[in-house]
């Protein structure tokens, strides 16, 4: 069944997530959608530094937006920050170093920013393929951690401060990677199977697919989506996935192309108005299976993902 799913969603790959997918799909964008200026409202873009979170910072910081670059190497950081104030012309760019995969330090993040700052949007974009079997010094999975728990602890610990806000949003950036994975809750950190970290990439998106449509439902007053970039060429990619990227080449998107739709769901009047809890390709709601592919899981799966989840994240309070 994995084969099949993998090939269906190779091929649906080619025609969709390339950077010809992009161009044939934005024929039907709506243009004055992203004609939009957003001064003081506050965005907390994580993974901001490289990629599609540079290109998303940025474009939310020209047109005005307060920023909050969430960064694990501070290094790169202060240097994506301040090509970001240099382009932009916007000085409210703010830079917070923090390790997505060590939930107590997420949780300490949280609570030091929110006596400081409000926040209005808050995207889910850092995200890791390791595809070796590591465990941080808490001892858990390091994909795992940064992908699911990391993103579950500081979106949980945010929603508080978002609920004050006018129109608050958070946006996942997810894969379609993830249409290959039904959501597997008994091997959460990989200890049982044999360890393939493009595959447990891919999970870890399904688990944030989930988690999204689950938060909708318990929050109605936040706007919640997830979305898929494309194939996209960036560092991330490059470093990961060295194969798919050469192989692909000039038919990847580029970073401005992967981060257009995370733009439409942050700051859209129009995206506001579409469901809460949808998945997202192309600035189009779009189905999160394959047909035929025997991904869906119950309730009851869905519900044990949370229970795991967030005993380990009050574990690490």
């Amino acid at each position: 069944m994995l084969l099949y799913r993998s090939a269906v969603w190779f091929a649906k790959g080619l025609r969709e997530y390339t950077k010809s997918g992009y161009e044939s799909a934005s024929k039907d964008f709506i243009p004055d959608d992203l004609d939009v200026q957003v001064p003081g409202r506050a965005f907390m873009v994580t993974g901001g530094n490289s990629g599609i979170g540079k290109a998303t910072a940025f474009e939310i910081a020209r047109r005005g937006g307060t920023v909050h670059l969430v960064c694990r190497d501070e290094n790169r950081a202060e240097g994506a920050r301040g090509e970001i104030i240099r382009e932009s012309g916007n000085q409210n760019i703010f830079l917070h170093i923090v390790d997505l995969s060590d939930p107590k330090t997420v949780w300490k993040f949280v609570e030091n920013f929110k006596q400081e700052h409000t926040l209005n949007v808050l995207i889910n974009n850092a995200g890791c393929m390791v595809n070796e079997r590591e465990l941080t010094e808490d001892g858990l999975e390091k994909n795992f951690a940064t992908n699911t728990l990391g993103v579950y602890v500081l979106t949980t610990a945010l929603i508080p401060v978002l609920e004050k806000e006018h129109d608050p949003r958070v946006v996942t950036v997810s894969s379609g990677g993830m249409l290959v994975q039904k959501l597997n809750t008994d091997d959460l950190q990989s200890e049982r199977t044999a360890f393939d970290g493009t595959m447990v990439y891919a999970q870890n998106k399904r688990q944030q697919v989930v988690l999204t449509e689950q938060w909708a439902r318990a929050h109605p007053t936040i706007h919640f989506s997830c979305m898929h970039p494309g194939w996209v060429d960036t560092p991330g990619v490059r470093l990961s996935m060295p194969g798919f990227h050469a192989r692909l080449g000039a038919r990847l998107r580029s970073e401005a192309q992967g981060a257009d739709t995370v733009l439409w769901l942050a700051l859209a009047p129009t995206a506001a108005v579409q469901p809460s809890g949808r998945f997202f390709q192309d600035r189009k709601p779009v189905p999160t299976h394959l047909p035929f592919a025997r991904t869906s899981s119950s309730p009851a799966e869905e519900e044990k993902l949370i229970e795991i989840l967030e005993e380990l994240a009050q574990r690490f309070k």
